[in-house]
């Protein structure tokens, strides 16, 4: 019972934010539309445009946007690496030991702070789907579709943003 005491106010306290309530709204939209691409374009790979997306959307209300880009940079950046890396190289535990480096040096460079995880996950989608490895079009089309992700997560993020604030104007109005 103790658990039960000790998380439950946290939980409806949490419910209870609007912007938490946005995010979970973000995150559902943003899956509804890459799960759309997925099924429109089954011979391409959309999978990974979700997991993008939902890597990208920021729950916070605070610097939402600026959060939201970093984490697309994020992205961009460990899929761009893992695709020079593939090309290069082809795929091996040490390719993707040095593409694990070099991403993390280049978003500490860039001062990405947290947001190097995002990073990590698309350098991984990019390197490792083994069911698609037949060669370089396949990589780059895992890092379009990583993108894609962002730039649906970005778009979403934008239009919340655009919502809130003609909301907050339209309530100062009154």
């Amino acid at each position: 019972m103790k658990i039960k005491e000790h998380l439950l106010p946290g939980f409806t306290e949490q419910l209870e934010k609007g912007y938490y309530i946005q995010y979970i709204l973000k995150c559902l939209i943003g899956s509804s539309v890459c799960y759309a691409l997925y099924r429109l374009f089954p011979e391409h790979q959309f999978q990974w445009s979700i997991i993008s997306l939902l890597l990208v959307i920021a729950p916070e209300e605070k610097d939402s946007f600026k959060l939201s880009l970093d984490r697309m940079k994020a992205n961009i950046i460990g899929a761009v690496i893992g695709l020079a890396a593939i090309l290069l190289y082809g795929m091996n535990l040490y390719v993707l030991l040095v593409s694990v480096l070099v991403t993390i040096l280049f978003c500490t460079f860039i001062k990405l702070g947290n947001a190097s995880r995002s990073a990590l996950a698309a350098l991984v989608i990019v390197l490792t789907d083994e069911e698609h490895m037949a060669g370089g079009n396949s990589a780059y089309e895992r890092m379009f579709c990583v993108v894609a992700g962002c730039v649906i997560a970005m778009l979403i993020t934008y239009v919340f943003i655009w919502i809130n604030r003609l909301a907050k104007s339209e309530g100062s109005a009154d």
